[in-house]
């Protein structure tokens, strides 16, 4: 990766962040992830430090990890360590300004360098819980095979995997038409649109990162990211993690889905569910869209009952 200057760097003054509902956690940052210089990823880290069992939750777009309130707690009193990093672009995580950063294979990376450098490098045997929703699971999906013998359970919601040779749904095409439509989307509506039970101060709070088009990237480039091809960028790892997952994978899955997601909703999930080896049926979320960690708390004691 090219060296970024400071000029074309944006991060979210921490006031941004300040007494957001339901979001007690302090913060966490690393900054020297190998090929990332220069760059900070923001992470939440509750629980026990020592624990060898880690939930690992994985964030789409717009979200960031502030979509994981709910299900944290229940996973702390558990007894687990969680661990839920915020994407370049989104969150308190920095945000280049230049579109052309973002693309899948650099976001994989990271995912797979934070991994290494927060978990790993100071528990090599963890026992890590993959949880993932939207570009969570684009690009989380991917990494069971590259982590065989620490990621061992799947918490599935609301995602698919992006192999470029399946016909993308009408319902993403709308969306993606949708968002390139709107450069400067207004998040917090988003979100309210998205989810009824969302409070004005729910709202703001995932637009919270987002003061201004300047800090929006990653929120514009996202939806252009899907591989729509076979070629594209990510589509082949993404076909060889569906092959893995079918073929070769062995550990413990709970799938979750959010009933009124008109874009990633029962069809594209119980797609995804046949190619991964083992997944029971899912927990349905009828009052659930496509953020369905707003019901978190629910699914989280659900998967804990059988993952556990």
């Amino acid at each position: 990766m090219s060296q970024l200057n400071d000029t074309s760097i944006k991060r979210t003054p921490d006031a941004a962040f300040a007494n957001l509902p339901g979001y007690p956690f302090e913060p966490h940052y690393v900054a020297d992830l190998p090929g990332f210089d220069g760059l900070r990823v923001h992470y939440v880290d509750e629980g026990p430090a020592e624990q060898n069992s880690i939930v690992l939750c994985l964030h789409g777009q717009p979200t960031w990890s502030y979509l994981y309130r709910k299900m944290i707690p229940v996973f702390v009193a558990a007894g687990h360590r969680v661990i839920a990093p915020d994407l370049f672009g989104f969150g308190r995580s920095d945000k280049p300004v230049d579109e052309s950063f973002y693309t899948f294979s650099r976001h994989r990376e990271m995912l797979m360098a934070f991994v290494r450098r927060v978990i790993l490098s100071s528990n090599p045997d963890a026992s890590i819980t993959l949880v993932v929703q939207d570009w969570g699971g684009i690009l989380g999906l991917t990494l069971p095979m590259e982590f065989p013998q620490n990621i061992n359970r799947l918490l599935i919601m609301n995602t698919g995997l992006g192999t470029g040779d399946v016909p993308l749904g009408q319902g993403f095409l709308d969306w993606r038409a949708f968002s390139n439509s709107r450069p400067d989307m207004d998040i917090a509506a988003l979100m309210r649109r998205g989810e009824r039970t969302l409070s004005e101060a729910e709202g703001n709070a995932y637009a919270a990162p987002f003061p201004d088009i300047t800090y929006k990237a990653g929120v514009r480039r996202f939806p252009n990211l899907v591989p729509d091809n076979p070629d594209a960028d990510g589509a082949a790892i993404s076909r060889a993690a569906r092959d893995w997952l079918r073929d070769q994978w062995q550990g413990q899955s709970f799938m979750a889905i959010g009933m009124r997601d008109p874009v990633l909703g029962p069809l594209v999930m119980h797609n995804l569910r046949k190619l991964i080896n083992g997944c029971p049926a899912p927990f349905e979320v009828e009052e659930g869209g496509h953020f369905v960690q707003e019901h978190g708390d629910v699914i989280a004691r659900e998967a804990l009952d059988v993952l556990f």
